[in-house]
């Protein structure tokens, strides 16, 4: 890596991927560094109140400080203010969980979700805020393909990849381009995306795209996801309506947000 900057930012996005900690030979080798360089590295990041060293193995870990500033942006920007509301009304609707995710750049992050399900069998993994969402895969990413041009999302397919590194998908995900664009293609014809046993085995999602002003750029993707046992066919023929509601209330609500305002005029 060229800069201690990407090597730094390396070592946070790890680290956000085992919140229980590691050693730091092991961050060295999954970042690719000299043992030396990421001790340094470590070093730097907990005078900083990033990271900081447990006493009974010696394994580095993630402070709060990290996950304080994303909560404390969403909250200024207005994106928690304004979704969660919804999210949680689409979540006691359809008793699963809620993910809102949002485009940056040439990817889709999951930022903010809700949980229906108080009981039995849930699907809630807890740690999917500022995932990048694999579009090839998951429900959201399908929606956010599916709105453009077969050309331009095996572009974005082609640079994220068709199978993703670092998690092994179900088998109902799509496995060649061809079988993608069929996905694509019955997406657009049914008006959101369903994705069973895809980015998880046991799991069904569905989602639509939120676009700003309900006919502009997409800025991003209301998802609801749950278990498959349980989130049948006719399921989720029921719950399309009330995912579009809400999808719309998002889209028509993007003006108030900072966040969403910026983000679109960014996608123009």
């Amino acid at each position: 890596m060229s800069s201690a900057l990407e090597r730094g930012l390396a070592i946070l996005e790890l680290l956000a991927r085992h919140p229980e900690g590691q050693q730091v030979s092991q961050i060295a080798g999954d970042v690719g560094i000299p043992v030396s360089g990421a001790h340094r590295q470590l070093q730097e990041l907990a005078r900083l109140g990033y990271v900081r060293q447990t006493r009974d193995q010696g394994d580095y870990r993630l402070t709060v400080k990290l996950a304080a500033l994303g909560l404390s942006f969403l909250g200024r920007s207005g994106v928690t203010d304004i979704a969660q509301p919804i999210l949680d009304r689409l979540a006691a609707t359809s008793g699963e969980l809620i993910r809102l995710s949002v485009i940056d750049d040439d990817r889709l992050v999951w930022v903010a979700v809700a949980q229906g399900a108080t009981g039995g069998l849930r699907y809630d993994p807890g740690r999917e805020q500022g995932v990048v969402v694999h579009l090839a895969t998951a429900a959201g990413g399908q929606a956010w393909l599916a709105s453009m041009s077969d050309e331009d999302a095996l572009a974005l397919v082609s640079r994220q990849g068709l199978t993703p590194q670092d998690f092994v998908p179900g088998k109902g995900a799509p496995r060649t381009l061809k079988e993608l664009l069929k996905t694509l293609a019955d997406t657009r014809k049914r008006g959101y995306s369903l994705s069973v046993d895809s980015y998880m085995e046991g799991m069904a999602a569905m989602a639509v795209p939120l676009r700003r002003g309900g006919d502009g750029p997409v800025i991003g993707c209301l998802s609801i996801a749950g278990p498959a046992v349980r989130l049948t066919r006719s399921r989720v023929e029921e719950l399309a309506p009330a995912l579009k509601e809400a999808a719309g209330e998002l889209s028509d609500a993007a003006d108030a947000s900072q966040f969403f305002r910026h983000l679109g005029r960014d996608i123009q």
